[in-house]
């Protein structure tokens, strides 16, 4: 097709070129509408997996693989195409055997440079919402009538008693609660348990100044977003309550105040046996499937460290920080530079504490009016909405840019933050503070994804480590503990009443080991990183996160995590193929990596 064509006419004439190799069956026709190194993300829909493939000859084999069982077809455009400098993108949607699905294109030069295709829902098992929501009254004459509130009582009775769920998600924090709303509209019976009491109490419980870093566009549920007044940072407490409401609103089993003790597959059965203790009252679960929502971080890291026990003061990890009220006229040492460190600090020294951060590695920095300008105000912002964009059009844009070439689209972004805030950054370097901007200068979402750490977006503590009232010592570390203070590797000795462990948390896959076994935990490996080969993500590389919402090396053993949108976004699809085994549908998996790395 000639390249003055409109941008629409030549992504349908692409989309009608794949139709076509695809109907003949011939993935090797398919492949060279691809760039050489050209990228095709699939989010379940071919490979009943989260995998990328890279350059014509990986997406070759996955189509030769694939492509009789998922019947591909009806690929077309959603809306009306657009080009910018060069590259033309589309929305599209398609179908396969089972399911209905949603993607991105992009083109250059008539050749697919990324294709995102993504399952939306299975074709038998849709979702009750809009023309199939439920009725709700009961018309005519019923001796056995049920009321709502009845039907939902004996349901809450039954459930992990007289009927067992399919699906047990351990960890009721936003992530459990998201895709426990999503598995609840898929009718997958699913039980949620957490040892806290009551859903939200995981926000409650920390510092009092905790507010999410990240905007309020980003941080939608699924299925109800925040109303148009809520704040655009919001507070742990008003999270809390949030998340307490959705709970009851989206009608999901919760038991709070319940712990794992253990569990382990029955081979034999095709379940889990789970021993759970809920309010003192020992419980047998048999689920078919179990979702590890944890959160993402994982188990808390406490250094060994000589002489800890001889201190005489209070010391925890920074996820047991109580707030900063407790401490005035303190000394205090917060050991670690990222975003519990810099919160915890700044909230001490707001009460009064004299508070000292030592900073073992380089961290990087970004103004959170800044991150919202430069990097996320394009699609999670205010004038995003007014411009149309959706959350879930933002989510997929998010999703359809490989992470091979992510880098490639930070690294200016990145460039231009560091000169937007030249004298902010020489401040921070004049009190001794250590900077980086990633490995590669693709700054805070690649080091997110690579490492889950090394970054803080600034909302106030940096200006305080520049102007010395946050004392600061850098390129160290702490060699001993004695009763009243700690003594760092360059010989400094500190006064110390308080110190507080911003150490940061394990893999996820450290409470596989803790509920589950060891054995389980190396069987399915480290998760999240891709194997870039950069600071604290070890390759070979992988080019998704590892064990993140998708199939592991565990036969019915899932991962679920990550910041709340992740969590959200990436439920729908962690959802829907628990939903595909629960009602029989063949799930072949394409593409698991080997493991790697054991935590």
């Amino acid at each position: 097709m000639p390249p003055t064509s409109p941008p629409s006419a030549q992504a349908q004439h692409w989309l009608d070129q794949l139709n076509q190799a695809l109907q003949h069956r011939d993935p090797a026709a398919a492949a060279t509408l691809f760039e050489p190194q050209g990228f095709w993300r699939d989010l379940v829909t071919f490979t009943w997996n989260i995998k990328t493939l890279e350059g014509r000859e990986a997406i070759q084999a996955m189509l030769t693989a694939t492509l009789a069982q998922v019947q591909p077809s009806n690929w077309r455009l959603e809306e009306e195409a657009t080009e910018n400098d060069g590259v033309i993108e589309a929305w599209i949607c398609f179908d396969t055997a089972v399911a209905h699905g949603r993607g991105h294109l992009r083109l250059r030069q008539g050749q697919a440079w990324t294709l995102l295709t993504t399952m939306v829902e299975l074709k038998d098992f849709p979702e009750k919402r809009n023309a199939q929501r439920p009725r709700g009254a009961e018309h005519g004459i019923n001796r056995q009538r049920q009321t709502w509130q009845e039907k939902r009582q004996q349901e809450e009775a039954q459930l992990g008693y007289e009927q067992q769920p399919y699906c047990l998600v351990i960890g009721g924090g936003q992530g459990g609660i998201g895709l426990g709303a999503r598995l609840r509209q898929l009718e997958v019976p699913t039980l949620i348990i957490d040892k806290l009491e009551k859903p939200g109490d995981a926000w409650r419980r920390r510092y009092k100044s905790l507010c999410l870093h990240d905007p309020v566009w980003y941080d939608h549920m699924p299925y109800l977003p925040f109303p148009d007044h809520w704040p655009v940072f919001a507070p742990k407490d008003k999270v809390g309550d949030w998340l307490e409401m959705y709970t009851k609103v989206m009608e999901l089993n919760y038991w709070g105040s319940t712990e794992c003790i253990s569990a382990h597959y029955d081979e034999q059965a095709a379940e889990w046996v789970v021993q759970v203790n809920r309010a003192d009252e020992p419980l047998t679960l048999r689920p078919k499937q179990l979702v590890l929502a944890t959160g993402m971080s994982g188990i808390a890291n406490i250094p060994d460290i000589r002489g800890q026990h001889s201190f005489v003061g209070e010391q925890h990890h920074s996820s047991q920080h109580p707030g900063g009220e407790a401490y005035g006229g303190k000394h205090v040492v917060v050991l670690g530079a990222n975003n519990s460190a810099h919160d915890i600090c700044a909230a001490l020294w707001e009460h009064g504490a004299d508070v000292t951060m030592i900073q073992r590695s380089s961290t990087h920095i970004i103004k959170s009016d800044t991150l919202m300008e430069k990097v996320l105000g394009g699609l999670y912002s205010e004038a995003a909405v007014q411009n149309g964009m959706t959350t879930y059009k933002a989510d997929l844009t998010f999703a359809s840019i490989p992470f091979k070439v992510m880098p490639e689209f930070h690294i200016p972004i990145y460039k231009e933050v560091a000169k937007q805030d030249a004298d902010f950054y020489q401040s921070l370097e004049k009190a001794g503070f250590m900077l980086d901007f990633g490995d590669d200068g693709s700054g805070l979402f690649m080091k997110y994804l690579r490492r889950a750490s090394g970054y803080y977006i600034d909302v106030g503590a940096s200006e305080l480590i520049a102007s010395g009232d946050i004392k600061l010592k850098s390129h160290t570390t702490i060699e001993q503990i004695r009763p009243h203070s700690v003594v760092l590797t360059d010989g400094t000795e500190l006064p110390a009443d308080l110190i507080v462990y911003a150490t940061g948390y394990g893999s996820m896959n450290g409470w596989a080991a803790r509920i589950i076994s060891q054995e389980v935990a190396d069987k399915v490996g480290k998760c999240w990183g891709m194997g870039s080969a950069t600071s604290k993500d070890p390759g070979p590389w992988e080019g998704e996160l590892r064990n993140m919402w998708k199939p592991t090396h565990q036969p019915a053993l899932w991962f679920h995590g990550g910041n709340l949108h992740q969590s959200r976004h990436y439920s729908q699809y962690l959802a829907l193929q628990i939903k595909a085994r629960m009602e029989g549908i063949a799930t072949p998996v394409y593409g698991m990596e080997d493991v790697n790395h054991l935590s």
